[in-house]
C-alpha cells in the first residue's frame, strides 16, 4: 500500500469509527435478532463480531497480547454495550494514529508471525465501514459515512478485495454499475448487494 493510501486510511480511522459507533448506538433492542446482509449473521451476532475484532484491533496497533473473551461471547448481554463499543472504537482508531503502529507485522489473533500492519489496519477500518453498513441496512437507517471515509474505503478495498475473499472475509463480488455511488461500489467489492433490504 502506498504512503498516500496509508495516510488516507489513518486520517479516516476516527471518522469511520465514529460513524460505526453512531450506527451501533442507534440499534433498537427489538432489532437484535433481525437478519443482516452478512449471510448467517443476525444483528446481535454481527455486533458481537464487530466489538470483538475492534477491540483486538487496538491490541494489534499497540502490539499487546490478545486478551478478553472469545468469539462466542455475547457483548449485547452486558450493560452499556453500545456505549462501551463507542469508547473502544475511538481508542482503537486513536491507537492507529501512531505511525509506529503501521510498521512491520502484527496480528488480530495473537499469531506471532502476523501480517503486514497496514493490511491489519485496513481490516479494522474496513470492518467499521462494511459491517457499519450491514448494521445500518439491517436496522433501516442511513449509515452516514463522510465522503472521505467512503473514498478511503474504496482505495483500501480495491487492492485487497481478492485477498479478503480468499480468507473468507468477503463473499463473491456483487456486480455494481461503474456510475453507481462510490459506497455501493465498495459494498459490491465486499460481496454485498447495496440494495439489500431486511
Amino acid at each position: 500500500m502506498s504512503e498516500g493510501k496509508i495516510m488516507d486510511i489513518r486520517s479516516q480511522m476516527l471518522p469511520a469509527a465514529e460513524a460505526a459507533a453512531r450506527i451501533v448506538l442507534e440499534i433498537p433492542a427489538v432489532k437484535l435478532d433481525a437478519p443482516t446482509p452478512c449471510p448467517g449473521w443476525d444483528v446481535r451476532g454481527l455486533v458481537n463480531h464487530l466489538i470483538l475484532w475492534n477491540e483486538r484491533g487496538e491490541a494489534a496497533a499497540l502490539r499487546t497480547p490478545v486478551t478478553g473473551p472469545g468469539e462466542d461471547h455475547d457483548f449485547t448481554a452486558e450493560p452499556r454495550w453500545a456505549e462501551r463499543f463507542e469508547e473502544q472504537a475511538r481508542k482503537t482508531a486513536e491507537a492507529w494514529q501512531d505511525p509506529d503502529a503501521w510498521e512491520g507485522n502484527t496480528s488480530l489473533t495473537g499469531n506471532k508471525e502476523g501480517m503486514p500492519a497496514e493490511f491489519i489496519a485496513g481490516i479494522v477500518f474496513g470492518e467499521c465501514v462494511v459491517h457499519g453498513w450491514d448494521l445500518a441496512a439491517a436496522t433501516g437507517r442511513e449509515p452516514g459515512f463522510p465522503p472521505e471515509v467512503v473514498q478511503a474505503a474504496w482505495e483500501q478495498i480495491v487492492p485487497t478485495a481478492e485477498m479478503s475473499r480468499q480468507y473468507g472475509a468477503f463473499g463473491p463480488e456483487v456486480p455494481v454499475p461503474e456510475d453507481a455511488p462510490l459506497l455501493d461500489r465498495v459494498l459490491g467489492l465486499a460481496g454485498r448487494d447495496p440494495h439489500w433490504k431486511p
